[in-house]
Protein backbone atom coordinates (compact mmCIF):
# COMPACT_ATOMS: atom_id res chain seq x y z
CA UNK A 1 0.00 0.00 0.00
CA UNK A 2 2.70 2.41 1.09
CA UNK A 3 4.73 1.37 -2.03
CA UNK A 4 2.22 1.94 -4.20
CA UNK A 5 1.23 5.44 -2.91
CA UNK A 6 4.69 6.54 -3.12
CA UNK A 7 4.57 5.46 -7.33
CA UNK A 8 1.08 6.84 -7.71
CA UNK A 9 2.61 10.30 -5.97
CA UNK A 10 5.24 10.43 -8.44
CA UNK A 11 2.89 10.33 -11.49
CA UNK A 12 2.32 6.39 -12.61
CA UNK A 13 -0.67 4.71 -12.92
CA UNK A 14 -0.65 1.98 -10.49
CA UNK A 15 -2.32 -0.84 -10.08
CA UNK A 16 -2.01 -2.95 -6.35
CA UNK A 17 -2.92 -6.80 -6.56
CA UNK A 18 -3.91 -8.60 -3.48
CA UNK A 19 -4.94 -12.35 -3.21
CA UNK A 20 -6.99 -11.53 -0.08
CA UNK A 21 -10.46 -10.97 0.15
CA UNK A 22 -9.37 -7.41 2.00
CA UNK A 23 -6.34 -5.18 2.27
CA UNK A 24 -3.79 -5.14 5.06
CA UNK A 25 -4.67 -8.50 6.69
CA UNK A 26 -1.29 -8.87 8.81
CA UNK A 27 -1.71 -5.11 9.64
CA UNK A 28 -4.49 -5.88 10.93
CA UNK A 29 -3.12 -7.85 13.61
CA UNK A 30 0.31 -6.12 14.49
CA UNK A 31 0.89 -4.63 17.71
CA UNK A 32 -1.96 -7.24 19.23
CA UNK A 33 -4.59 -5.52 17.12
CA UNK A 34 -3.51 -2.06 17.62
CA UNK A 35 -0.44 -1.44 15.18
CA UNK A 36 2.77 -0.75 16.61
CA UNK A 37 2.93 1.54 13.15
CA UNK A 38 6.89 2.64 13.75
CA UNK A 39 9.07 3.64 17.13
CA UNK A 40 9.82 7.49 17.68
CA UNK A 41 13.79 6.66 18.34
CA UNK A 42 16.46 7.99 16.68
CA UNK A 43 18.31 6.86 13.85
CA UNK A 44 21.25 5.57 15.55
CA UNK A 45 19.25 3.32 17.81
CA UNK A 46 16.91 2.56 14.88
CA UNK A 47 20.22 0.71 13.42
CA UNK A 48 20.75 -0.68 16.39
CA UNK A 49 17.64 -2.30 16.59
CA UNK A 50 17.81 -3.74 12.98
CA UNK A 51 19.28 -7.68 13.20
CA UNK A 52 19.79 -8.10 9.40
CA UNK A 53 21.49 -5.78 7.33
CA UNK A 54 21.19 -2.42 8.69
CA UNK A 55 23.52 -0.54 6.78
CA UNK A 56 21.37 -1.62 3.79
CA UNK A 57 18.91 0.66 5.03
CA UNK A 58 20.81 4.17 5.15
CA UNK A 59 19.42 4.95 2.33
CA UNK A 60 16.01 4.16 2.52
CA UNK A 61 15.31 4.98 6.16
CA UNK A 62 17.41 8.65 5.20
CA UNK A 63 14.34 9.00 2.73
CA UNK A 64 11.48 8.17 4.86
CA UNK A 65 11.88 8.19 8.64
CA UNK A 66 10.17 7.53 11.28
CA UNK A 67 9.01 10.80 12.05
CA UNK A 68 8.29 11.23 8.00
CA UNK A 69 6.14 7.79 8.96
CA UNK A 70 4.34 9.89 11.43
CA UNK A 71 4.31 13.19 9.69
CA UNK A 72 2.14 10.89 6.88
CA UNK A 73 -0.26 9.13 9.16
CA UNK A 74 -1.55 12.42 11.13
CA UNK A 75 -1.93 13.93 7.46
CA UNK A 76 -4.27 11.28 6.70
CA UNK A 77 -6.17 11.70 9.45
CA UNK A 78 -4.88 9.07 11.55
CA UNK A 79 -3.32 10.46 15.06
CA UNK A 80 -0.70 8.91 16.48
CA UNK A 81 0.94 8.83 20.27
CA UNK A 82 3.86 7.33 21.74
CA UNK A 83 4.26 4.95 24.39
CA UNK A 84 6.96 3.33 26.19
CA UNK A 85 10.15 2.44 24.74
CA UNK A 86 9.01 5.07 21.82
CA UNK A 87 6.62 2.48 20.72
CA UNK A 88 3.91 4.50 18.25
CA UNK A 89 0.18 3.33 17.91
CA UNK A 90 -3.18 5.14 16.47
CA UNK A 91 -4.54 7.19 19.32
CA UNK A 92 -7.79 4.97 18.85
CA UNK A 93 -5.69 1.92 19.55
CA UNK A 94 -7.03 0.29 16.34
CA UNK A 95 -5.31 -0.80 13.51
CA UNK A 96 -8.68 -0.85 11.56
CA UNK A 97 -8.08 2.94 11.49
CA UNK A 98 -4.43 2.71 9.85
CA UNK A 99 -5.97 0.77 7.08
CA UNK A 100 -8.71 2.61 6.63
CA UNK A 101 -6.47 5.64 6.11
CA UNK A 102 -4.27 3.83 3.62
CA UNK A 103 -7.33 2.54 1.83
CA UNK A 104 -8.55 6.15 1.70
CA UNK A 105 -5.17 7.42 0.34
CA UNK A 106 -5.36 4.92 -2.35
CA UNK A 107 -8.51 5.61 -3.65
CA UNK A 108 -7.83 9.30 -3.63
CA UNK A 109 -4.14 8.92 -5.74
CA UNK A 110 -6.61 6.83 -7.70
CA UNK A 111 -4.99 3.34 -7.24
CA UNK A 112 -5.91 0.98 -8.34
CA UNK A 113 -6.99 -2.45 -6.19
CA UNK A 114 -7.86 -5.57 -7.00
CA UNK A 115 -9.01 -7.89 -4.41
CA UNK A 116 -8.52 -11.75 -4.76
CA UNK A 117 -6.15 -11.59 -7.23
CA UNK A 118 -3.35 -13.92 -6.83
CA UNK A 119 0.09 -13.22 -9.07
CA UNK A 120 1.13 -17.05 -9.82
CA UNK A 121 4.44 -15.73 -12.09
CA UNK A 122 6.58 -12.57 -12.88
CA UNK A 123 7.45 -12.61 -16.27
CA UNK A 124 10.81 -11.62 -17.79
CA UNK A 125 12.84 -11.33 -20.70
CA UNK A 126 16.16 -9.32 -21.84
CA UNK A 127 16.69 -8.71 -18.25
CA UNK A 128 13.77 -6.49 -17.16
CA UNK A 129 9.96 -6.91 -16.40
CA UNK A 130 7.37 -7.84 -18.53
CA UNK A 131 4.40 -8.91 -17.22
CA UNK A 132 2.63 -10.72 -14.37
CA UNK A 133 0.17 -13.76 -14.78
CA UNK A 134 -2.59 -14.75 -12.75
CA UNK A 135 -3.19 -18.12 -10.94
CA UNK A 136 -6.65 -17.84 -13.78
CA UNK A 137 -4.13 -17.81 -16.57
CA UNK A 138 -4.80 -13.94 -17.28
CA UNK A 139 -1.83 -11.60 -17.30
CA UNK A 140 -1.13 -7.73 -17.25
CA UNK A 141 1.78 -5.67 -18.91
CA UNK A 142 3.62 -3.32 -16.91
CA UNK A 143 6.70 -0.98 -17.09
CA UNK A 144 7.44 -2.02 -13.78
CA UNK A 145 6.35 -4.22 -10.53
CA UNK A 146 6.69 -3.80 -6.89
CA UNK A 147 6.98 -7.40 -4.95
CA UNK A 148 5.57 -6.79 -1.21
CA UNK A 149 4.37 -10.05 -0.58
CA UNK A 150 5.84 -10.01 3.69
CA UNK A 151 7.63 -13.44 4.84
CA UNK A 152 6.14 -16.59 6.14
CA UNK A 153 4.92 -15.77 9.43
CA UNK A 154 1.21 -16.37 9.77
CA UNK A 155 0.51 -17.72 6.95
CA UNK A 156 -3.57 -17.45 7.89
CA UNK A 157 -3.14 -13.88 6.47
CA UNK A 158 -1.82 -14.75 3.01
CA UNK A 159 1.65 -14.57 3.78
CA UNK A 160 3.11 -18.09 2.44
CA UNK A 161 6.75 -17.07 0.62
CA UNK A 162 5.26 -15.89 -2.61
CA UNK A 163 7.78 -13.11 -3.18
CA UNK A 164 10.80 -15.51 -2.81
CA UNK A 165 9.55 -18.04 -5.05
CA UNK A 166 8.92 -15.09 -7.93
CA UNK A 167 13.02 -14.00 -6.88
CA UNK A 168 14.49 -17.24 -7.35
CA UNK A 169 12.77 -17.81 -10.31
CA UNK A 170 14.53 -14.65 -11.59
CA UNK A 171 17.76 -15.99 -10.26
CA UNK A 172 18.39 -14.34 -7.05
CA UNK A 173 19.44 -15.91 -3.65
CA UNK A 174 17.32 -16.37 -0.90
CA UNK A 175 18.82 -16.76 2.37
CA UNK A 176 17.71 -19.51 4.65
CA UNK A 177 14.09 -18.07 6.26
CA UNK A 178 13.16 -19.23 9.67
CA UNK A 179 10.47 -17.57 12.10
CA UNK A 180 11.97 -14.47 14.33
CA UNK A 181 10.33 -12.97 17.41
CA UNK A 182 8.60 -16.17 18.43
CA UNK A 183 8.75 -18.09 21.48
CA UNK A 184 11.18 -21.05 22.36
CA UNK A 185 10.65 -24.54 23.05
CA UNK A 186 12.67 -26.21 26.06
CA UNK A 187 13.69 -29.63 27.16
CA UNK A 188 13.21 -29.68 31.22
CA UNK A 189 10.11 -30.86 32.07
CA UNK A 190 10.04 -28.77 35.35
CA UNK A 191 9.07 -26.09 32.74
CA UNK A 192 5.52 -27.31 32.06
CA UNK A 193 4.91 -26.83 35.98
CA UNK A 194 5.61 -23.27 35.49
CA UNK A 195 2.56 -22.48 32.42
CA UNK A 196 1.33 -19.19 33.41
CA UNK A 197 4.04 -18.11 35.66
CA UNK A 198 5.01 -14.60 34.46
CA UNK A 199 8.61 -13.17 35.70
CA UNK A 200 9.12 -9.18 36.08
CA UNK A 201 12.74 -7.74 36.49
CA UNK A 202 14.89 -11.02 35.35
CA UNK A 203 17.83 -10.59 33.52
CA UNK A 204 17.89 -13.50 30.49
CA UNK A 205 21.60 -14.86 29.56
CA UNK A 206 21.41 -16.97 26.00
CA UNK A 207 24.78 -19.30 25.49
CA UNK A 208 26.65 -21.62 23.13
CA UNK A 209 29.14 -23.49 25.89
CA UNK A 210 30.96 -19.97 26.78
CA UNK A 211 29.95 -17.57 23.93
CA UNK A 212 26.97 -15.46 25.16
CA UNK A 213 24.54 -14.83 22.60
CA UNK A 214 22.23 -12.71 24.34
CA UNK A 215 21.62 -10.91 27.42
CA UNK A 216 19.16 -8.69 28.61
CA UNK A 217 16.65 -7.51 31.47
CA UNK A 218 12.99 -7.16 31.51
CA UNK A 219 9.94 -9.63 31.42
CA UNK A 220 9.47 -13.26 30.04
CA UNK A 221 6.64 -16.00 30.23
CA UNK A 222 6.30 -19.66 30.91
CA UNK A 223 4.48 -21.93 28.91
CA UNK A 224 3.39 -25.62 28.13
CA UNK A 225 5.95 -25.97 25.81
CA UNK A 226 8.74 -23.93 27.33
CA UNK A 227 9.37 -19.90 27.05
CA UNK A 228 7.71 -17.12 25.42
CA UNK A 229 7.22 -12.82 26.36
CA UNK A 230 9.11 -9.71 25.43
CA UNK A 231 12.57 -10.72 26.85
CA UNK A 232 12.41 -14.10 24.61
CA UNK A 233 10.65 -12.78 21.49
CA UNK A 234 13.60 -10.64 21.41
CA UNK A 235 16.40 -13.24 22.03
CA UNK A 236 14.95 -15.34 19.34
CA UNK A 237 15.73 -13.04 16.65
CA UNK A 238 19.70 -12.56 18.22
CA UNK A 239 19.96 -16.35 18.71
CA UNK A 240 17.39 -18.22 16.36
CA UNK A 241 19.72 -18.97 13.71
CA UNK A 242 22.25 -20.91 16.09
CA UNK A 243 19.20 -22.91 17.74
CA UNK A 244 18.60 -24.47 14.27
CA UNK A 245 21.63 -25.61 14.64
CA UNK A 246 22.25 -27.04 18.23
CA UNK A 247 20.38 -26.84 21.51
CA UNK A 248 21.54 -23.48 23.16
CA UNK A 249 21.83 -23.10 27.19
CA UNK A 250 19.70 -20.27 28.82
CA UNK A 251 20.11 -18.42 32.19
CA UNK A 252 17.63 -16.54 34.25
CA UNK A 253 19.06 -14.35 36.90
CA UNK A 254 15.67 -14.41 39.40
CA UNK A 255 17.49 -10.86 40.93
CA UNK A 256 19.63 -9.14 39.39
CA UNK A 257 19.25 -6.10 41.50
CA UNK A 258 21.20 -8.03 44.31
CA UNK A 259 24.86 -9.93 44.17
CA UNK A 260 25.02 -12.71 45.43
CA UNK A 261 26.77 -11.74 48.27
CA UNK A 262 23.30 -9.09 49.19
CA UNK A 263 21.02 -12.38 48.25
CA UNK A 264 22.63 -14.72 50.59
CA UNK A 265 22.44 -12.26 53.93
CA UNK A 266 18.62 -11.73 52.18
CA UNK A 267 18.05 -15.55 52.38
CA UNK A 268 19.37 -15.66 55.95
CA UNK A 269 17.15 -12.58 56.97
CA UNK A 270 14.38 -15.39 55.82
CA UNK A 271 15.38 -17.81 57.20
CA UNK A 272 15.58 -16.47 60.96
CA UNK A 273 12.25 -14.75 60.32
CA UNK A 274 11.29 -19.00 60.15
CA UNK A 275 13.50 -20.45 61.77
CA UNK A 276 11.43 -23.53 62.78
CA UNK A 277 10.02 -23.94 59.73
CA UNK A 278 10.48 -26.03 57.09
CA UNK A 279 12.30 -25.10 53.85
CA UNK A 280 10.09 -25.62 51.53
CA UNK A 281 7.37 -22.86 53.55
CA UNK A 282 10.31 -20.67 54.08
CA UNK A 283 11.17 -19.33 50.67
CA UNK A 284 7.62 -17.91 49.73
CA UNK A 285 9.05 -14.28 49.86
CA UNK A 286 11.39 -15.25 47.36
CA UNK A 287 9.41 -16.27 44.31
CA UNK A 288 6.01 -16.51 42.88
CA UNK A 289 3.86 -19.49 44.27
CA UNK A 290 3.78 -21.63 40.97
CA UNK A 291 8.13 -21.16 41.51
CA UNK A 292 8.40 -22.25 45.24
CA UNK A 293 8.30 -25.90 44.71
CA UNK A 294 10.39 -26.02 41.38
CA UNK A 295 12.93 -23.84 43.02
CA UNK A 296 12.85 -25.87 46.11
CA UNK A 297 13.49 -29.22 44.12
CA UNK A 298 15.80 -28.28 42.37
CA UNK A 299 17.89 -26.63 45.37
CA UNK A 300 18.26 -30.07 46.20
CA UNK A 301 17.76 -29.60 49.75
CA UNK A 302 15.48 -31.72 51.16
CA UNK A 303 12.01 -29.91 51.80
CA UNK A 304 10.98 -31.00 55.16
CA UNK A 305 14.77 -30.21 55.85
CA UNK A 306 14.60 -26.85 58.99
CA UNK A 307 16.23 -23.91 57.67
CA UNK A 308 18.06 -23.46 61.00
CA UNK A 309 20.07 -26.50 60.24
CA UNK A 310 20.40 -25.65 56.86
CA UNK A 311 24.38 -25.05 55.97
CA UNK A 312 26.31 -22.32 54.44
CA UNK A 313 26.97 -24.52 51.13
CA UNK A 314 23.59 -25.72 50.64
CA UNK A 315 22.54 -21.97 51.12
CA UNK A 316 25.46 -20.98 48.40
CA UNK A 317 24.49 -23.41 46.56
CA UNK A 318 20.98 -21.85 46.64
CA UNK A 319 22.01 -18.29 46.18
CA UNK A 320 23.58 -19.75 43.06
CA UNK A 321 20.38 -21.41 41.40
CA UNK A 322 18.15 -18.32 42.06
CA UNK A 323 21.28 -16.30 39.97
CA UNK A 324 21.90 -18.86 37.45
CA UNK A 325 18.62 -20.77 36.64
CA UNK A 326 19.32 -23.08 33.86
CA UNK A 327 17.36 -24.64 31.01
CA UNK A 328 18.02 -25.92 27.61
CA UNK A 329 16.31 -24.05 24.68
CA UNK A 330 15.56 -26.61 21.35
CA UNK A 331 13.73 -25.40 19.07
CA UNK A 332 11.86 -21.78 17.43
CA UNK A 333 7.75 -22.16 17.76
CA UNK A 334 6.64 -22.26 13.84
CA UNK A 335 5.51 -19.72 11.72
CA UNK A 336 2.25 -18.79 12.70
CA UNK A 337 3.36 -18.09 16.18
CA UNK A 338 6.39 -16.10 14.64
CA UNK A 339 5.74 -12.06 14.28
CA UNK A 340 8.41 -11.44 11.19
CA UNK A 341 10.68 -13.87 8.86
CA UNK A 342 14.51 -14.07 9.05
CA UNK A 343 16.05 -14.64 6.15
CA UNK A 344 14.87 -13.56 2.58
CA UNK A 345 16.41 -11.78 -0.66
CA UNK A 346 19.89 -11.13 -0.45
CA UNK A 347 20.21 -7.16 -0.04
CA UNK A 348 23.53 -7.50 -2.01
CA UNK A 349 21.25 -8.26 -5.20
CA UNK A 350 19.26 -5.57 -4.64
CA UNK A 351 19.98 -1.51 -5.16
CA UNK A 352 19.66 0.17 -1.69
CA UNK A 353 18.23 3.74 -2.63
CA UNK A 354 15.65 2.25 -4.84
CA UNK A 355 15.03 -1.32 -4.05
CA UNK A 356 15.42 -2.30 -7.68
CA UNK A 357 17.06 -5.82 -8.47
CA UNK A 358 20.18 -5.54 -9.62
CA UNK A 359 19.58 -8.77 -12.08
CA UNK A 360 16.31 -7.81 -13.95
CA UNK A 361 15.18 -4.59 -14.43
CA UNK A 362 11.95 -3.39 -13.39
CA UNK A 363 11.43 -5.45 -10.48
CA UNK A 364 11.97 -3.76 -7.46
CA UNK A 365 11.00 -5.47 -3.59
CA UNK A 366 10.30 -4.07 -0.32
CA UNK A 367 9.71 -4.98 3.35
CA UNK A 368 10.08 -8.37 5.01
CA UNK A 369 10.45 -10.31 1.87
CA UNK A 370 14.05 -8.69 1.87
CA UNK A 371 16.63 -10.16 4.00
CA UNK A 372 15.91 -7.82 6.84
CA UNK A 373 14.59 -7.83 10.12
CA UNK A 374 14.41 -5.66 13.54
CA UNK A 375 13.48 -6.32 17.01
CA UNK A 376 10.04 -5.62 18.11
CA UNK A 377 8.47 -2.66 18.94
CA UNK A 378 7.81 -0.87 15.56
CA UNK A 379 10.95 -0.98 14.04
CA UNK A 380 9.92 -4.21 11.13
CA UNK A 381 7.03 -2.02 9.93
CA UNK A 382 9.28 1.40 9.54
CA UNK A 383 11.36 -1.08 7.51
CA UNK A 384 8.39 -2.00 5.36
CA UNK A 385 7.67 1.92 4.86
CA UNK A 386 10.77 2.73 4.27
CA UNK A 387 11.84 0.27 1.69
CA UNK A 388 8.57 0.60 0.36
CA UNK A 389 8.48 4.22 -0.40
CA UNK A 390 11.95 4.17 -1.84
CA UNK A 391 10.93 1.35 -4.36
CA UNK A 392 7.75 3.25 -4.82
CA UNK A 393 9.58 6.81 -5.57
CA UNK A 394 12.25 5.81 -7.83
CA UNK A 395 10.46 4.37 -10.53
CA UNK A 396 10.76 6.32 -13.58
Amino acid sequence: MFAALAAAENGHEVSLYEKNEKLGKKLFITGKGRCNLTNACDADTFYASVISNPRFLYSSFGGCTNQDVIAFFERIGVRTKTERGGRVFPVSDHSSDVIRGLENELRRKRVEVKLRTEVKRIETAEGRFRRIIFSDGSSVEGDSCIVATGGLSYPATGSTGDGYRFAEEMGHTVRQCIPSLVPVETKEAWVKELQGVSLKNVEVTVCDGKKKLFREFGEMLFTHYGVSGPLIISASSRVGRKLMEKPLRMEIDLKPALDAEMLHKRILRDFEESQNRQFKNAVGKLFPAKLVPVMVQLSGIPPEKKVNVISREERSNFVHLIKHLQMTLTRLRDYDEAIITKGGIGTKEIDPKTMESKLMKGVYFAGEVLDLDGLTGGFNLQIAWSTGYAAGKSIK
